[in-house]
């Protein structure tokens, strides 16, 4: 739910996995190259030495062809080994997916990106400093609203007590409303869920249809991702094949399955689930044009500093640029959500690589060495 650079779910993990490393190749229909072993090397360190029960990644090279890689176990009990390009919960992955919507009724018309959210929900937005006259659409896109975040109260006791608790989008801003605002709109740059839920809000109220619908609609369905989806109302499951979640609210305690997992909570902010290799395919869609008209997508290009995000790390619109070591900008988001971590990024010459953990990171080095398996596999030669 929370951006990959981000450690709110974050709990402490001790146990011991032992390296149960495969390597295999893409889906018969899409062309493959031949594995990159240090990717796979990069992949079972994460899983030996960050004890991440599983570690899984697709790497496309700037011919397009592309490697699926997998680590570790797919279930702590029964060892079985983790399946490549695997489905995951992606997370705050979602909020890109929920800014092309808004952007593409930007490009219809249908919103501006300039004007108060008041515009499209008058009355939503009011609270201690928090007015929606005086915040626009641009800012909750660009997480610069001042909005509080929800999730601080939301996961005030822990993650594990309301693993299977569904929450109504409403619900999760009223818990944001509680709190005062963290600055004034415009002020600064804060990553704050509570935007992408208000963007979802918005969606609903200007199309007159359920955000997860117009979404599905207007990019799932267009571009042909088939692993990707918006889950049900309900719906807790993830389909096969994958790598099973886990997660700690103690650090004294062993690790819970958390598989199964009401997703409600993250909503427009992180409910999603895909798979390494359909986040390359939507990333690079994007970015490609695919989406959005040339100037809602120089729009959601155009970054601000982003404190807390990494080291030479700015955003945009529900999109985030990353340097890499062997020089060049990559984009993309990554998510957190209890028992799945991504990160993930595509460079304008055709490069993606998307990584996937199956617990949270537990320590900054933890995060850091999956930042940095994402580095390694964009810079590789392919």
């Amino acid at each position: 739910m929370i951006t990959s650079r981000s450690r709110r779910w974050a709990g402490v993990s001790v146990l011991t996995v032992a390296v149960a490393a495969t390597v295999l190749s893409a889906p018969a229909a899409q062309a493959a190259s031949i594995p990159n072993p240090v990717v796979q090397l990069t992949l079972g360190k994460l899983v030996k030495e960050d004890k991440f029960p599983a570690a899984l990644a697709s790497v496309q090279g700037r011919d397009g062809r592309t490697n699926d890689y997998a680590a570790g176990v797919a279930d702590l009990e029964t060892k079985v080994k983790a399946p490549a390009d695997g489905y995951v919960r992606i997370g705050s992955n979602t909020k890109t997916f929920t800014a092309v919507t808004v952007l593409q009724l930007v490009g219809e018309g249908k919103v501006k990106l300039d004007q108060p959210v008041e515009t499209y929900l008058p009355g939503l937005l009011r609270g201690e400093g928090i007015d929606g006259r005086r915040i626009t659409v641009r800012q909750l896109l660009q997480h610069t609203s001042g909005l509080p975040e929800y999730t601080d109260v939301l996961l005030a006791k822990g993650v594990l007590p309301i693993q299977h608790t569904y929450f109504q989008p409403r619900e999760l801003l009223d818990l944001a409303l509680k709190k005062k605002a963290q600055f004034a709109p415009g002020a600064k740059w804060q990553y704050t869920n509570t935007n992408y839920i208000v963007a979802g809000l918005l969606i609903e109220k200007v199309t007159g249809r359920p955000a997860a619908e117009e979404i599905t609609k207007r990019t799932i369905d267009r571009i042909g991702l088939r692993h990707t989806s918006f889950p049900k109302v309900r719906d807790q499951s993830l389909p096969t094949p994958h790598a099973k979640g886990y997660h700690r609210d103690d650090p004294a305690k062993p690790m819970t399955d958390v598989t199964t997992f009401d997703p409600s909570q993250a909503w427009t902010a992180g409910q999603m689930i895909s798979t390494p290799g359909d986040l390359n395919r939507f990333f690079t869609a994007l970015l490609d044009g695919k989406l959005l008209k040339p100037q809602q997508l120089k729009q959601m290009r155009t970054t601000v500093d982003a404190p807390g995000l990494g080291a030479g790390s700015r955003y945009g619109l529900g999109l985030s640029s990353i340097k890499l070591t062997c020089g060049g900008t990559a984009w993309g988001h990554g998510g957190s959500i209890p028992g799945y971590y991504t990160t993930n990024a595509v460079t304008d010459d055709g490069r993606a690589a998307a990584i996937a953990v199956t617990h949270l990171p537990t320590t900054p080095p933890a995060r850091e060495h999956v930042e940095k398996a994402l580095d390694t596999a964009l810079c590789m030669p392919f």
